[in-house]
């Protein structure tokens, strides 16, 4: 996109974050004081996490968050991994952010990574991969003469099959997406996919084949400039979500930063109580309770996104759930890890 965005993800939010409660909700830091801000998250099962970020560091915890292992990648010092994908304790994938394009391969845990895509042409950035299982997946990125960039693979990224002249996404002037948590792609069940853009406009994206057709849905959460638009989706089903953003220049401002759905974004219903600014990350937690995160605090809705409660003012890029369990992660600048509980 404009590379004033994608500079402005670059730069670390700091401060010191202890344990708050609101609503029932608690949150609490597990980690804190590393450079790197954290904007990739996969959270395994309720014992396995991984995070991904600046300066080319990774960190795996296999005890519930007590201990993390942190490794900078060789010879990746300087890259920003904003997107992690994990399959088990010792497998998982990460995708850089800018030129050189890169995604990295591990199956021990971090220790060695292999690479098993590059792309450099200049106005390539990605912004984010998801997984229908543990061999089909998606990435995405910002467009190239106006089409978006998708790349597919069906052995679990050990090999990428780039299929934006196939699928043929097209974008407008100062339309992309958002490297900002990894989560502005979401695949569902039956080959369903959902990409989100911004900037001067804000549309949602639908596959119901994999990511080889695709129909679009206008959205109307705040755009109009590059630092606006959906930044972060979650879905229950190819029917039901919430989308999450704003503007990141004016993060304090609430007005139009989330929207609800119903039918897979024909329709878009505002909340009766929104978040409180700008939200990078959006999360179902059940059927009705979700958790949003950005620079500004973490907000918490239980009917579904229609009406949201402060939980914390503490700066998050990031939340996610456990694959595979209820564990809930969240991540963000200065190395800091931290898991939500509610306890309402």
């Amino acid at each position: 996109m404009i590379p004033m965005l994608k500079l402005f993800f670059l730069l670390l939010f700091s401060g010191t974050v202890h344990c708050c409660q609101s609503q029932g909700a608690a949150i609490d830091v597990l980690h804190q004081g590393k450079e790197t801000s954290l904007r990739g998250l996969f959270v395994l099962d309720d014992s396995v996490a991984w995070v991904s970020g600046g300066n080319g560091w990774v960190a795996r915890t296999t005890d519930r968050g007590e201990t993390w292992d942190w490794r900078q990648v060789p010879s990746h010092e300087t890259v920003d991994f904003r997107d992690i994908q994990a399959f088990s304790t010792n497998e998982a994938l990460i995708i850089s952010a800018g030129s050189p394009a890169i995604i990295l391969r591990t199956t021990d845990g971090g220790h060695s990574w292999q690479e098993t895509h590059r792309d450099e042409r200049p106005a390539i950035f990605f912004d984010g991969m998801d997984f229908w299982d543990d061999r089909t997946g998606l990435a995405y990125g910002d467009p190239i003469d106006g089409v978006m960039q998708l790349l597919a693979t069906s052995d679990g990224g050990q090999t990428w099959r780039d299929i934006s002249g196939q699928a043929t996404v097209r974008l407008s002037e100062g339309e992309a997406g958002f490297a900002a948590s990894g989560t502005g792609v979401r695949t569902l069940p039956g080959g369903h996919v959902f990409i989100a853009s911004g900037g001067h406009k804000s549309r949602l994206f639908h596959s119901m084949d994999y990511g080889r057709t695709w129909t679009a849905r206008d959205c109307p959460i705040v755009q109009g400039s590059a630092s606006k638009g959906i930044f972060s989706i979650a879905f229950q089903d190819e029917y039901h979500g919430v989308v999450v953003g704003g503007d990141y220049q004016q993060d304090t401002l609430a007005e139009d930063a989330v929207f609800v759905t119903e039918d897979g974004g024909l329709t878009w219903a505002p909340p009766k109580r929104g978040t409180r600014g700008y939200r990078s990350a959006v999360e179902y937690i059940n059927s009705k309770m979700l958790v949003a995160a950005g620079t500004t605090g973490v907000d918490i809705s239980r009917d579904g996104g229609h009406h949201w409660d402060a939980v914390s003012d503490a700066s998050f890029h990031i939340v996610r759930k456990a694959k595979n369990g209820t564990w809930v992660v969240l991540a963000g600048a200065d190395g800091r890890i931290a898991t939500f509980a509610d306890r309402h």
